[in-house]
């Protein structure tokens, strides 16, 4: 089973060195979440620097919340990005859930999804190379990775998971412990079989985690009780941070019992000595 990185969003510079050693350690993912009004790097221009920056580790949008990007532009930055990476760009895509995000980019918070499920069939369509529309052309570069990155859909609500039967190559699950997200790979594979898709999809879970000093768990759960403080659990969210070599060692094996293709230890503290510890703990 292969195991990613998801990267802290609170000390940008740090984020290159973060990329060089994982790159050079065992790791599969580099992962970065999307925010519109929060303090966070934007996802596609970072993980196009980190590309540079590296040679073997794919970069993945954890999950980009495509609503609020303009559908045409999302296509032509998510196409140079998977063509300058080689093809080790991986699109985890989803509507999110913020009102501010909605607000900031003018889109229509309760129109999100309707709004994502058209934008998919555009993204195909300018992957192939086809016509933008009407009195458009194509929209180009071509990526890499033949009609278009690879796509991971996240979120819980049976419209997400549906999308991965219709649109996608897999589904990325976020915070929730092993044996709840057992029920959401089974399901996505219900809906995958539902329409007739060839193969299986690919199940990708993630997982908080705080390898360090104490100043370094500290740290991460501040960060974690500032991210999700919108949801009004913030506390739940931080009694889910591993913060043990044990812990992940757990986590990781508990995911690969319910099929897990991949684990994206997700690191919310920006002390990049993590990487080191996290390759030890589990390699």
């Amino acid at each position: 089973m292969k195991i990613g990185l998801g990267l802290p969003i609170d000390d940008p510079a740090l984020l290159l060195t973060w990329a060089r050693r994982a790159d050079a350690g065992p790791f599969s993912t580099l992962g970065l979440l999307d925010r519109l009004v929060f303090d966070n790097p934007e996802p596609l221009v970072t993980l196009a620097t980190l590309a540079g920056a590296t040679s073997r580790i794919r970069v993945q949008t954890e999950v980009l919340i495509a609503p609020v990007h303009n559908t045409a532009l999302l296509a032509k930055q998510t196409a140079t990005l998977d063509r300058l990476s080689g093809g080790r760009f991986t699109l985890g895509i989803g509507v999110g859930g913020r009102a501010d995000d909605c607000l900031a980019a003018g889109i229509d918070l309760h129109r999100r999804g309707r709004r994502l499920d058209e934008q998919l069939t555009v993204l195909r369509r300018i992957w192939n190379g086809e016509p933008y529309g009407q009195d458009v052309g194509p929209i180009g570069p071509r990526p890499a990775t033949p009609g278009g990155p690879e796509i991971l859909f996240g979120g819980f609500a049976p419209a997400a998971l549906d999308r991965v039967g219709r649109f996608g190559d897999g589904f990325l699950g976020a915070a929730l412990p092993p044996a709840h997200m057992a029920g959401l790979f089974r399901d996505v594979e219900a809906v995958w079989r539902t329409y007739d898709r060839p193969g299986r999809p690919r199940l990708v879970a993630q997982a908080s985690v705080a390898l360090g000093p104490r100043s370094t768990v500290d740290r991460a759960l501040h960060n974690l009780r500032d991210y999700y403080a919108f949801t009004g659990r913030a506390d739940h969210m931080t009694k889910g941070l591993l913060t043990t070599a044990r812990e992940v060692r757990a986590a990781v094996g508990a995911f690969h019992d319910i099929g897990a293709d991949e684990v994206v230890l997700y690191c919310w503290a920006p002390d990049p000595d993590q990487v080191d510890r996290l390759a030890d703990a589990l390699f």
